[in-house]
């Protein structure tokens, strides 16, 4: 399939950002240089999700168990992810597999997702999130 022109690009980004069920987040990555110094923070960003990952209809065990290795499949989720910085500024980004995403759903409660996959069509990047059990106060 051929990338997203610009214009798709826009109006995808402009439909989650834009979009009032959308949540606020802040997108880390790791520090290449340093693995064990602390994530970097991306910036902040709207999240849409879509609902849990399902694996193709096609995928035989082999496959299942390579793509969700020790994770549970419950914990795979879809979502929309956009940087809430204008395209072209010096604070945009772009989520990228290896990420982490952190949300906060209600009551100071933090939920953190891996971003472990992503899918491009021309309705834009759908990205698959492993939910990170572990909550954070």
């Amino acid at each position: 399939m051929p990338p997203m022109d610009t214009e798709q690009q826009l109006a995808a980004r402009l439909a989650i950002v834009q979009n009032p069920e959308a949540q606020d987040c802040t997108v880390y990555r790791a520090d290449d240089k340093d693995p064990q110094a602390e994530e970097i923070d991306l910036g902040d960003a709207k999240i849409l999700f879509s609902g849990q990952f399902q694996a193709p209809a096609d995928w035989d065990a082999a496959e299942r168990e390579e793509y969700f290795g020790d994770s549970e499949p419950e914990l795979f989720l879809n979502a929309r992810i956009e940087c809430e910085a204008k395209p072209g500024s010096t604070a945009y980004f772009t989520v990228d597999v290896g990420d982490y995403v952190a949300t906060m759903p209600g009551l100071g409660e933090v939920l953190m997702y891996y971003v472990h996959d992503y899918l491009e069509d021309d309705s834009g990047c759908t990205y698959v999130l492993i939910r990170d059990e572990e909550v954070l106060d």
